[in-house]
């Protein structure tokens, strides 16, 4: 039977990050990630807002690569899918 992983198994609580493939990762990356998509596609986020939402959501990708998250997922949103199948 194939081993279940807990958040723990990841990052114990003691630990707030970790370095995989050469790429930091901080523990609330995944959170950080989503909340701000979800503003950058809020419509009643400003231009200047979203240009700026945009490049943080972009800093995080190679996080989220590394992690596997787009071998389990797709996005709904074109440009974001777009940028993750760049990578």
């Amino acid at each position: 039977m194939t081993s279940i992983i807990k958040p723990e198994d990841i990052l114990p609580e003691d630990v707030n990050q970790a370095n995989l493939e050469g790429i930091h990762i901080r523990k609330g990356t995944v959170a950080a990630f989503l909340q701000n998509a979800k503003l950058w596609q809020d419509p009643t986020t400003t231009e200047e807002e979203k240009a700026k939402l945009f490049e943080t959501i972009k800093e995080t990708l190679p996080s989220l690569r590394v992690l596997g998250m787009f071998e389990v997922f797709q996005f709904q949103n074109k440009t974001l899918q777009t940028l993750s199948e760049e990578l």
